[in-house]
């Protein structure tokens, strides 16, 4: 059989099914048993013996089909209904981000009209009638428009090196934050109509994060981490500080039982006095390479930040606590699935090679 997209018969399958039954209504009339009708059309002996009742009982009419149901299908008042609800968005409907996924929508559907649709029925549902996946737009948005310069492989030679000799780690580290202002992501909408996503204006604070990737070869890649949560409270430390790296250095140290050879940027906090002493008073498990400026898509924990975000994206939060809960729920999932870091691994083969 032939069938159409999202689940029904084409015709040329109708006319198809059409023909059996009426084949069968034949060998009916002619004394066949069900066993030999099976075999000779090729279906099973329990359509057969329908078809056979069906035919007692009302002749030919009886076993023509009367067509299958296929997908289930929507009115033009219920589709028009569908499209106000989807341009209301999910936060109307229950869900804490902005994101309309196909399973959200099935389930809309479902809640609506008592109509239950597949996930693949539903994605050509919204591609007939005018919607396409997209990404999402903000009123207000900030954006870091910097280059990005690369950096070849033999620059970080050294590194592995040097974490080779002492049966060390090579750890990447890395700061990013969170405002009140959630990352963007796609969503369901109308094509040729960018879905809009509508942010929380009240509300201060931010959300500050510092992470440490660990690779050895021949052992389970690690991440540690760190989270302060900022309220603009007086004496409140605004993000992480040089205490918290050394702090969060040291755990990693002590669970990973080995040298650390630390790879990370030129930030300023990076080079303040005290962690420099640090550094330099702890040489005999720990050792610093630096990464050139604007050189992001070298350093692992990049990769873990996008992943946190891209769980967080559209989230309408209602305090800067529901996003410190969902940064580190997701920090946590990562730190229990070792595929998830090696995926955020640069230069795999320059580190993680004997």
């Amino acid at each position: 059989m032939r069938y159409a997209q999202g689940g029904g018969l084409t015709d040329a399958g109708r006319a198809t099914r059409e023909r059996i039954r009426l084949q069968a209504v034949e060998r009916f009339e002619g004394g066949q048993k069900n066993r030999e009708i099976a075999a000779a059309l090729r279906v099973s002996e329990r359509s057969v013996a329908r078809w056979r009742r069906a035919w007692r009982q009302r002749g030919e009419a009886g076993v023509l089909s009367k067509g299958s149901p296929g997908r289930p299908r929507l009115s033009d008042a219920q589709i028009a209904r569908l499209e106000r609800e989807l341009e209301r968005g999910p936060l109307v409907h229950g869900w804490a981000d902005q994101r309309w996924t196909l399973a959200r929508i099935k389930t809309l559907i479902g809640r609506l009209f008592h109509v239950s649709y597949t996930v693949e029925s539903t994605w050509w549902l919204l591609r007939r009638h005018g919607w396409s996946w997209q990404q999402s737009a903000r009123r207000a948005i900030e954006r870091d428009d910097q280059a990005v310069e690369g950096l070849e492989e033999g620059d970080l030679a050294a590194g592995k090196s040097t974490a080779a000799a002492c049966d060390g780690w090579i750890v990447f580290e890395d700061e990013a934050g969170q405002s009140m202002t959630p990352p963007r992501a796609r969503s369901w909408g109308r094509r040729g109509r960018t879905p809009v996503v509508c942010v929380r204006g009240r509300g201060s604070g931010r959300v500050s994060m510092a992470g440490l990737s660990c690779y050895k070869p021949g052992k389970r890649s690690r991440m540690f981490y760190s989270v302060r949560e900022y309220r603009g409270r007086k004496g409140e430390p605004k993000g992480i500080g040089w205490r918290d790296l050394r702090d969060l250095l040291v755990r990693a140290h002590i669970q990973l039982g080995g040298p650390i050879v630390l790879v990370w940027d030129n930030l300023r906090m990076h080079l303040v006095e005290p962690l420099r002493e640090f550094i330099a008073d702890h040489a005999d498990w720990l050792t610093v390479f630096q990464l050139p400026s604007y050189s992001p898509d070298l350093n692992p924990q990049e990769g873990i930040w996008s992943l946190v975000k891209r769980d967080i994206g559209n989230l309408a939060a209602a305090d800067l606590g529901q996003i410190a809960r969902a940064v580190k729920r997701r920090l946590k999932q990562i730190q229990y699935r070792p595929e998830l870091v090696d995926g955020c691994l640069v230069g795999v083969d320059l580190i993680m090679d004997g």
